[in-house]
């Protein structure tokens, strides 16, 4: 927000000056536009824009659309601060940046210090540890003035719903200011250096910044109204979407308005029409105004009619009137109110949200009574901390001292934020992603979520997902939930994806939550899965606004209408599952029809289409409210009547008023009994992710449930393989049993199968705790079909590309990671490997493999080498030679012999660039060894003999992940002699035939899955 004052009223000189100052020719050079004298009426118009805010805040009952007081704070800023520097330029020739820059830093930012502080301390004990962690990222964002592209992001994420409003969500409005000033004062700055020279320097300052002003409001405008269509958020809190109401406010300050003389009733009119302008806005608009947009210019040409309207023309000195607004705005209470506008704007905001957060929503007579008690801490901020550092003569007589002050009120907010957000986060756990493949089975019928064995497991004990995991628990479909701006989802095929037969999910997000049990039961069968799903876009036939775009919904419409058409023309579904949110309308007459026109060309593929009814709508933040109450989440248990409102669709096709489509629901375990209320948590399993979305473990859970639901309605054919993990298969004549083998088999460029292998992305793990995967190497891992894809001829290929002097490359994961020997017995892990067809100074740098990382470290990536990393093959810069190694035990010396490890040394091998070489290992916990094999003959063994009990158990005897993946640069290369550079040459790919895991042996034979 606007604060900076301007120059405060100046003494009466004692005695008139003995002759009057040099005049300047033509009086349009002047030092400055509309002179220094102190504006009471603009203190003034402060007092009507923060007024208008807090009602607006309040929720006082006619005055909803106070919000626009922020554009009259925009306006009095452009006008205020553009008058100081061009008075400045005018004056001494040039604008001294230090100079201005450490005047806002001494003026705003301690108070706003002050108020982060106190928001970073008290939210740590009015907030749930989850909302904790939130908020201390918005202290972050905030203190360096970067809230409002902080909530930008998060306003624009549909899947990031349900999540409780920021206590620092008005530090948006301060942002744009300090972004807008950070750009505008150093441009001035360089206008001002070009027309130093000129003769009439104030004429040329004038019109040159005038000229770059009106082309910035212009093209800002222009944005405004684009992204007011496009993205609500991003036009009402981007900066660049709200340069032109400062632009509006500079040009009343540059154009030459105190050279006219305009007739007083003009000037009457101008001011009251704008201030009646500003009324009016504050009272007609609501929440359903596109705004800013073409809106916007009322409350923003109003401001700067009352501002103009008190301008002083051509040898005036004062235009107030008896009559004027400016008479009424320059009275001693708004002008009270207008000097306390910045601390009260800064401290109403956090009193209210934080006073919710302890004490559940408030009414509008609560709420204004706490709006008018955070008039006491802004007094007292005003009082102890603005006012003293504003006049010190000590920090204002060097710019240095003053920025000095600037600095370390942003270093103090963001030091408590990392406290108490690392505290938190230390407290709730790792937020790393929920291995599912390590959930206890859910129950197939029945009352409980899971299985009766699976019960006693799970007794007392954390919460999984915990509620950090549970905010980012999505199903892992990637990007084919499509965002609202989007109005054709992609390809989107998972499983076999070469197979003529496929499920489809429709739907929205609901229907998007049931995106993994789909897949499980699509990749039981041989099938593929095909997932058409739209945020916020409902099934039925509906026109409705978007709350993310701020209008009509036209490309939900467009979607939809894609979506039908391409299920019309495609290959037919063995099923179509359906799914969305029944709240989109309470009209069941309309909604009846609207379903109705979706379902007619659904029923014409052919295809069975099952509906799931809709989940609970918890309608509040779960995870944040299970963080607070870890060992209660009883606590956290929400309205059923609210929550599973009659599903109008549900009803109709259980009476049989929809021929074609049948209707399942996992309601009656997710809500089980017919009390007031539903849980949170059922089972020690987190359900729900947000304030409408199933967890993905909640779903995986359920996999089971649906599998029979949709075979006992006739929809879905039964698996030979059931869904929940099962004994394994029987020993083949050698005595192996294969628990993995992928051969790769797929069209030319899809990608692997997902229900066997999951992307590495970036640089690091999530939360990085090992940057450049811990090895140095230079690449990002992508999940890209240029980096990743299958040949179309049986095999995989991994492929680093490079794009100008950056990296991309490849590397995939087993989605399981519980390979292990059984008890006594052998695991085998082989994969046969052709390795990038490169060599010399065009393979400097080039690091394929082929290796194994123990399970404990996808629970939060900690404990290597102790975990155990096996390397079945490695290579490096295209030299003919492969090894093996064995990491464990510490990470310096130890039995290992880290950081080298238990290695092989290189193994020769002519061919293995141009040639498939099988490559394996072999842990055998009989025989107390690893073994390492190339083309069936053993070239390495490490014996348990080599180490003390503990490091070999702790190395070995658990379950493991592999990895493929071809990294580029990093430790390895350059200990070998080369490193990547300019004669590197990208697109060679490594190419994986197939890869199989099996055990042998001991007393079950059938690994730890």
């Amino acid at each position: 927000m606007p604060f900076l004052l301007a120059p405060g009223p100046r003494r009466k000189p004692s005695a008139p000056p003995l002759t009057p100052p040099p005049s300047r020719s033509g009086g349009e050079s002047g030092p400055s536009p509309h002179r220094s004298t102190f504006r009471p009426d603009i203190e003034g118009l402060r007092a009507v824009a923060v007024l208008a805010v807090l009602a607006f805040h309040a929720e006082i009952p006619g005055l909803a659309g106070g919000f626009i007081g922020v554009d009259v704070f925009f306006v009095i800023s452009g006008y205020l601060i553009t008058g100081l520097l061009v008075r400045e330029a005018i004056s001494t020739g040039r604008i001294r940046l230090g100079d201005f820059f450490s005047r806002r830093a001494r003026r705003l930012l301690p108070s706003a210090a002050v108020v982060l502080a106190a928001v970073a301390v008290a939210g740590a004990w009015l907030t749930v540890p989850l909302r904790r962690t939130d908020l201390e990222y918005d202290v972050l964002s905030a203190a360096l003035s970067l809230a409002n592209w902080r909530f930008v992001s998060q306003r624009t994420d549909y899947l990031a719903a349900g999540h409780d409003q920021s206590p620092l969500l008005h530090f948006w409005s301060l942002a744009v200011e300090e972004q807008f000033y950070l750009f505008w004062a150093p441009l001035l700055a360089v206008v001002v250096l070009c027309a130093a020279r000129a003769v009439r320097r104030g004429r040329a300052v004038r019109s040159v910044v005038a000229l770059v002003t009106g082309a910035l409001v212009l093209g800002s405008f222009a944005l405004s109204l684009h992204w007011t269509e496009d993205s609500v958020s991003l036009a009402y809190l981007g900066t660049p979407s709200r340069v032109w109401q400062f632009g509006v406010g500079a040009l009343l300050a540059l154009l030459p308005w105190h050279l006219l003389r305009g007739p007083r009733t003009l000037r009457l009119l101008c001011g009251w029409g704008g201030a009646a302008a500003i009324g009016w806005c504050v009272v007609a608009y609501d929440a359903s105004t596109p705004y800013p947009g073409y809106a916007a210019l009322v409350p923003t040409l109003a401001t700067a009619a009352v501002i103009l309207a008190a301008i002083p023309g051509r040898g005036e000195r004062n235009v107030q009137g008896p009559y004027g607004v400016g008479r009424l705005l320059a009275g001693r209470a708004p002008r009270a109110v207008g000097r306390l506008s910045y601390t009260l704007y800064l401290w109403h905001w956090p009193v209210l949200v934080l006073a919710e957060a302890r004490l559940g929503a408030l009414g509008w007579p609560a709420r204004t009574a706490l709006t008018l008690a955070a008039v006491l801490p802004a007094l007292a901020t005003m009082r102890w901390v603005e006012q003293p550092l504003r006049r010190s003569r000590t920090v204002s007589e060097l710019p240095r001292r003053g920025l000095a002050v600037g600095v370390s009120a942003i270093v103090l907010p963001v030091a408590l934020a990392l406290v108490v957000g690392t505290a938190t986060l230390h407290l709730m756990g790792p937020a790393t992603p929920v291995d599912v493949k390590g959930l206890p089975p859910g129950a197939v019928s029945g009352p409980s979520l899971l299985a009766r064995t699976a019960e006693a497991s799970a007794g007392d004990g954390p919460v999984v997902p915990n509620p950090a995991q549970a905010r980012k628990d999505f199903p892992p479909d990637r990007d084919c939930q499509v965002a609202p701006e989007v109005t054709r989802s992609p390809e989107c095929l998972f499983g076999a994806v070469d197979s003529p037969d496929r499920i489809v999910l429709l739907g929205d997000s609901h229907a998007g939550q049931w995106f993994s049990p789909m897949l499980a039961l699509a990749a039981q069968r041989g099938w593929a899965l095909q997932e058409l799903v739209k945020q916020g876009c409902p099934l039925p036939q509906l026109a409705v606004d978007s709350p993310q775009l701020g209008r009509a919904y036209r490309e939900c419409d467009t979607w939809r209408a894609d979506a039908l058409e391409r299920l019309r023309t495609g290959p037919k579904p063995k099923l179509i599952v359906i799914a969305s949110l029944n709240r989109y309308t309470t009209d069941r007459q309309l909604l009846t029809a609207a379903w109705e026109k979706t379902l007619k060309p659904l029923r014409a593929t052919g295809a069975p289409i099952v509906y799931i009814e809709d989940t609970p709508v918890p309608g509040t933040d779960i995870p944040a409210c299970v963080s607070g109450a870890p060992d209660g989440a009883a606590a956290c248990a929400f309205s059923r009547a609210e929550a599973v409102p009659a599903d109008p669709l549900a009803r109709r096709i259980a009476s049989g008023a929809v021929p074609g489509v049948r209707s399942i629901s996992v309601n009656p375990v997710l809500c089980p009994g017919d009390g007031p209320t539903c849980p949170a948590v059922r089972d020690r399993i987190l359900l729900y992710r947000d304030d409408a979305h199933l967890t993905n473990v909640a779903a995986v859970v359920l996999a089971p449930r649906l599998e029979r639901l949709l075979t006992d309605s006739g929809a879905l054919p039964a698996a030979t393989a059931p869904a929940t993990p099962a004994a394994p298969a029987a020993p083949g004549a050698d005595g192996w049993t294969e628990l993995l083998r992928d051969d790769f088999e797929g069209p030319a460029g899809s990608r692997p199968s997902p229900a066997n292998w999951q992307y590495d992305l970036g640089t690091c793990y999530p939360g990085c705790p090992a940057p450049q995967w811990g090895t140095g190497e230079i690449e990002t891992m992508t999940d890209s079909t240029d980096n990743v894809r299958l040949d179309g001829r049986g095999a995989l290929e991994i492929v680093p590309t490079r794009e100008g002097e950056q990296w991309s490359s490849g590397r995939i994961e087993t989605v399981r990671s519980d390979f292990a020997p059984p008890p006594g017995g052998v695991l085998r892990i082989e994969a046969s490997i052709a390795l990038p067809d490169v060599t010399g100074p065009k393979a400097a740098g080039y690091w394929p493999a082929f290796w194994t990382l123990g399970a404990p470290l996808r629970d939060g990536y900690t404990g290597w080498p102790g975990v155990g990393e096996l390397d079945i093959m490695e290579s490096v810069n295209g030299r003919d030679t492969v090894f093996g190694s064995m990491h464990c035990g510490v990470l310096e010396g130890g039995p290992c012999e880290e950081p080298v490890g238990l290695t092989s040394g290189p193994q020769a091998c002519a061919s293995c660039r141009t040639e498939f070489h099988a490559y394996a290992v072999e842990v055998d916990l009989g025989a107390r060894e690893v073994r390492w094999y190339l083309d069936g003959r053993v070239y390495h063994r490490v014996s348990a003999g080599r180490m003390d009990a503990g490091t070999w158990k702790r190395a070995v005897d658990h379950g493991v992940f592999l990895i493929l993946n071809v990294a580029i640069g990093g430790k390895l290369p350059a200990a070998d002699g080369a490193t990547a550079g300019p004669a590197t040459e990208p697109g060679h790919p490594m190419r994986v035939d197939q890869v199989t895991v099996k055990v042998k042996g001991g007393e079950g034979g059938g690994g730890s899955g």
